[in-house]
């Protein structure tokens, strides 16, 4: 069954750096797009960047430039580097992907539709 576990994240002052990762698993992770959101209480989930299979990348606004999503095709594992942190960065990170047919293949063409547990960040003063 396909599934995606999140890692990395944690506490850091204000122009600190993170990484999150996110391993996949049953998934022919050539064939799927990828992408990480964010989410603050009260507030709905945003996109902050995704990634095709063959590299292409977006970001949002509010990232671009100081964050960069990558993938590893050997380790089946997307990340995001976060760096000149700021407050308004901190919120639950989710990692996301099309959802894989019954053979693990992405046919959708969508970034949300399988989704990791999530993983929390916190950018302080």
């Amino acid at each position: 069954q396909a599934r995606l576990e999140q890692s990395g994240g944690g506490s850091v002052q204000t122009g600190g750096s993170l990484k999150l990762s996110c391993r996949t698993y049953g998934l022919v992770f050539s064939s799927c797009g990828m992408g990480w959101f964010r989410q603050v209480p009260g507030k709905e989930r945003e996109y902050v960047s995704t990634i095709t299979p063959d590299g292409i990348t977006t970001y949002a606004d509010s990232v671009k430039g100081r964050f960069s999503i990558s993938q590893h095709h050997g380790l089946n594992t997307l990340y995001l580097q976060m760096n000149n942190l700021k407050s308004e960065d901190t919120g639950a990170y989710y990692c996301a992907t099309d959802m894989p047919n019954e053979v693990g293949i992405c046919t959708g063409g969508r970034f949300d539709g399988l989704w990791g547990q999530g993983t929390q960040v916190t950018v302080s003063s």
